[in-house]
């Protein structure tokens, strides 16, 4: 059996090459490059692979995924319809996105920016309790990485709800599904975070008749991706005072252009697409299993629904 390697990155690609053939030695692991010929691989371990990796390599059984998010592969054309997708499942981001998200709510409901600004004037003053009561969470989406952020949030005492395709959402949080129950779901939230896949039904779903349902003051915290947010629409409902924050971490440009006006906005934190980074351990270990499992004839997990998007 043959794996390649295929990274953006290359100057990081060469540390999953060592794991993987410790792992599986009956296996050939070997950096793809460009200039050389096809090499009739069995197997493609990649993380935003150009397209002429799939031109080259028409015998794949699978292609897995250093990651959990695959709407950058199903956009290739190259890539055979027949050649199944496995994503990440967690390999550690799920807690990450949690964290985050509490830092991204903390802040607000706990006013600690408004400490941090204190401090600076030399103010020493308690400022109004809270009351969790006043600070709803809606958690759009409701997979490995949404539901760990709703249980997080719902351990804490928010009220936390989840809205999802299926309505299947962890205990002790409240379930919305569909876009029939999407306006009910809104309406009773103040924080939306996002965690959803990229696909043609999700893109631009945080748009201005979208977020314009939250309740007033809402904030907004996007771990998803860039292109579920209509950045207009979000910069004029933040202008106009119903929307009192946001929290990005993903955008539709990345890096985000020097001159977007996010980076100079009193009501926006942005950070470089960092709430949820694959872990090189958790990762490996999770391949590595899952390549073995094809390789015994065995069910995988994690294999992408092409019609779905994730």
């Amino acid at each position: 059996m043959k794996i390649l390697v295929v990274s953006s990155h290359p100057a990081t690609q060469e540390r999953w090459v060592e794991p993987i053939s410790n792992a599986i030695p009956e296996a050939e692991v070997a950096l793809w490059h460009p200039d050389l010929p096809p090499q009739n691989a069995d197997i493609a371990v990649v993380w935003s692979p150009p397209a002429e990796l799939f031109e080259r390599e028409r015998n794949l059984r699978a292609v897995f995924n250093l990651g959990a998010g695959v709407d950058g592969l199903l956009k290739l054309p190259t890539l055979s319809a027949d050649t199944p997708i496995v994503r990440l499942e967690d390999a550690g981001m799920a807690v990450q996105m949690a964290e985050y998200a509490v830092w991204a709510i903390t802040r607000a409901s706990r006013q600690f920016d408004d400490y941090v600004a204190q401090q600076q004037a030399g103010v020493w003053a308690t400022l109004s309790e809270l009351r969790r009561a006043q600070w709803p969470v809606g958690v759009l989406g409701a997979g490995v990485m949404g539901s760990k952020v709703a249980q997080t949030l719902a351990a804490l005492d928010y009220p936390v709800a989840g809205w999802s395709r299926s309505g299947k959402v962890p205990a002790g949080v409240e379930s919305f599904a569909g876009l029939d129950e999407l306006p009910a779901f809104l309406a009773r939230s103040r924080v939306l975070i996002n965690t959803l896949p990229l696909t043609a039904e999700t893109r631009d779903i945080l748009r201005r008749e979208t977020l314009e349902q939250l309740m007033p003051q809402a904030h907004i915290i996007n771990m998803g991706r860039g292109e579920h947010l209509v950045e207009e629409d979000l910069l004029a409902l933040l202008d106009a005072g119903h929307i009192e924050r946001a929290t990005l971490d993903v955008f539709r440009q990345e890096p985000l252009p020097k001159d977007h006006p996010f980076w100079k906005h009193p009501k926006v934190t942005i950070t470089p697409h960092v709430a949820a980074i694959s872990l090189q351990h958790e990762t490996v270990a999770q391949i590595i299993n899952k390549i073995q499992r094809l390789m015994r004839g065995e069910p995988l997990s994690g294999v992408v629904q092409r019609d779905r998007g994730y």
